[in-house]
């Protein structure tokens, strides 16, 4: 992919790529997303969205022509990438002119500036794509006079915040026992000719399911069966469990929670955005090429394309797919390791 980085003095070199101190656009080649601008929000602790972002980004404008910028969080002081850092995300004013917003955020707490650029975008009635731990992706503190305080997942303004209201869910509990039983993704009957499902024969997680209560107007397109062991060939785990909400006892795996679904969500402006959460979304669960298929289907099919019999999702150069855990990611990355 031919890159050109722009630092504030100079251009480095003539590129297909801009890459800023904290933000990477890749310019969309032929294909059907070609004129489309996607932007995609890296920031969380645990998942490697810093890894997931990029990779994405170089599927969906080299191999589908989407226009793709990655936002991550950033220490100012370096110009690295820093996880821990919750309230440091330049660039995310390239969601004015974004078409389709792909998250994976985890408790974080952008500056009145930079989240304006995110409530304009919700507000307008734009799609979202939400993974893994963007169920909870906003976490203010109780004496925040932040306009957006409401948005953070214990919220007490807007019950749940921006996940539990918008995506569906909010951080309710692990379901399946946390980097021991992984997850197997079972497409749910109703939704099998779903054309975000289209190719997707095969979804499989190492991450764990989340307990997960999505509302009556959702359509689950996916439920995670618990694996019994970290591999996609171990049997389903066998045990009953209390869930978090009501405290009834049920089987781990009878009903199986919900782990992919769309909603259509009227907003506080009453414009509508489309809305597809799913609860995997780990690094290492989109080594997975239909969990990859589901997410650039969904680009498709939220921005107004057909979608593919079959997308083309094949990881383009390395990726680490780094397992998840606090602390694990590669330390003293900056934006442009990730697009080389």
């Amino acid at each position: 992919m031919k890159l050109r980085t722009l630092f504030t003095t100079a251009l480095l070199c003539a590129t297909a790529a801009v890459v800023a101190p904290a933000q990477v656009t890749l310019e969309g080649k032929d294909g059907p997303g070609k004129g489309k601008k996607v932007v995609l929000l890296a920031g969380d602790e645990e998942y490697r969205s810093e890894e997931v972002m990029p990779m994405l980004a170089k599927i969906l404008a080299e191999k589908h022509g989407f226009t793709c910028t990655v936002v991550w969080s950033i220490d100012p002081a370096t110009g690295e990438i820093e996880p821990k850092n919750s309230s440091n995300l330049p660039g995310m004013e390239a969601l004015d002119q974004a078409d389709l917003c792909i998250m994976l955020w985890r408790f974080r707490a952008p500056t009145d500036e930079l989240m304006k650029h995110f409530a304009d975008y919700y507000l307008a009635g734009k799609p979202i794509i939400a993974l893994r731990t963007s169920t909870h992706a906003f976490n203010y503190p109780k004496d925040s006079k932040s306009p957006y305080a409401k948005y953070g997942w214990t919220s007490p303004e807007w019950k749940g915040g921006f996940g539990k209201n918008v995506l569906g869910e909010t951080w309710v509990t692990h379901w399946g026992k946390h980097k021991s039983e992984a997850t197997k993704g079972v497409i749910e009957e109703a939704a099998k000719s779903d054309p975000i499902l289209r190719g997707v024969t095969n979804l499989f997680g190492d991450s764990d399911v989340y307990e997960a209560y999505p509302p009556a107007d959702a359509k689950i397109l996916v439920r995670g069966q618990v694996l019994s062991g970290m591999t996609a060939d171990t049997a389903p785990a066998a045990y009953s469990k209390k869930r978090a909400t009501d405290k009834a006892e049920q089987d781990v795996n009878s009903p199986m929670m919900p782990v992919i679904w769309t909603r259509e969500y009227k907003n506080e402006a009453g414009k509508t955005n489309k809305i597809l959460t799913s609860t995997l979304g780990a690094a290492t669960d989109l080594k997975n090429e239909d969990l990859r298929r589901v997410v650039v289907n969904a680009a498709y099919a939220f921005t107004g394309l057909e979608v593919p019999e079959k997308a083309n999702v094949e990881i383009i150069g390395d990726y680490a797919a780094t397992m998840y855990g606090f602390g694990t990611n590669v330390k003293g990355k900056k934006p442009a390791d990730y697009v080389k």
